[in-house]
């Protein structure tokens, strides 16, 4: 058997120092760990952004690094387009929507060419952050055509789901979304709707969703924590034909 390389050593002791960590521990200081585990800061930073990014540690800016755990995972497969909510309510998980943010924007070269429509029209952006186990595990983005939500269509019992409240007003008749998932490096502004830092890595779904008359209806990109989600696809075995 080879031996073990140092960033797989390393691997190996945090994950040992996590499992005996109870949940909201502050774990020591970077470099008090790091000299502990004799490797450097930028290594050890590294390393930790792993399990970050899987859920197992939260990273406060200015005060420490702690241990966590999801309580629950949302898995889902990707045949079918669900919100957040109904996936959450599937399994139990409390979820509650965070920071929120609804105005009307001037429609620029990407978002009306994706929605077919003039540059400069006015669209709804509609931002808001998905809240569980006490963090925030989504950062959910959408720009959809003017006119499809009442600003009152938005009230006290909005819990993040614009799919839902399309779904609900049944005008226009939704029919299917085309999707494109990329691990990505958090920007400024994900990584501090997310409480993580700029860089780390998250789960991007960029989505266009149309009416059943095949008009591009919503524009959206989701920023997901992969430690709190996992996304699966049932692909039938083709047949040769």
């Amino acid at each position: 058997m080879s031996e073990l390389s140092r960033s797989e050593k390393l691997h190996i002791n945090l994950i040992e120092i996590i499992s005996d960590a109870d949940p909201g521990q502050q774990l020591p200081s970077e470099p008090a760990l790091a000299e502990e585990l004799g490797v450097s800061r930028a290594t050890l930073r590294e390393a930790m952004r792993t399990f970050e990014t899987q859920g197992f540690l939260r990273r406060r800016q200015g005060v420490g690094t702690f241990v966590v755990r999801p309580t629950q995972v949302i898995e889902s497969g990707l045949e079918v387009l669900e919100s957040i909510e109904t996936l959450s309510d599937r399994i139990g998980l409390p979820v509650s929507m965070g920071e929120f943010q609804m105005v009307d924007c001037d429609a620029d070269d990407v978002i009306a060419q994706k929605l077919t429509i003039e540059k400069g029209s006015k669209v709804q952006c509609i931002s808001r952050v998905i809240v569980a186990d006490d963090r925030p595990v989504a950062f959910l983005v959408d720009t959809i055509r003017a006119g499809l939500l009442a600003p009152d269509a938005i009230g006290a019992n909005f819990t993040g789901s614009v799919l839902d409240l399309l779904l609900k007003r049944g005008i226009p008749v939704l029919e299917h979304s085309r999707c494109e998932i990329n691990a990505v490096a958090a920007t400024s502004e994900v990584a501090r709707a997310l409480d993580i830092q700029r860089g780390d890595s998250v789960l991007r779904f960029e989505s266009l969703l149309y009416s059943i008359e095949g008009e591009p209806i919503d524009y959206s990109f989701s920023y997901f924590l992969p430690g709190y989600f996992k996304f699966h696809v049932v692909r039938r075995v083709g047949n040769g034909l």
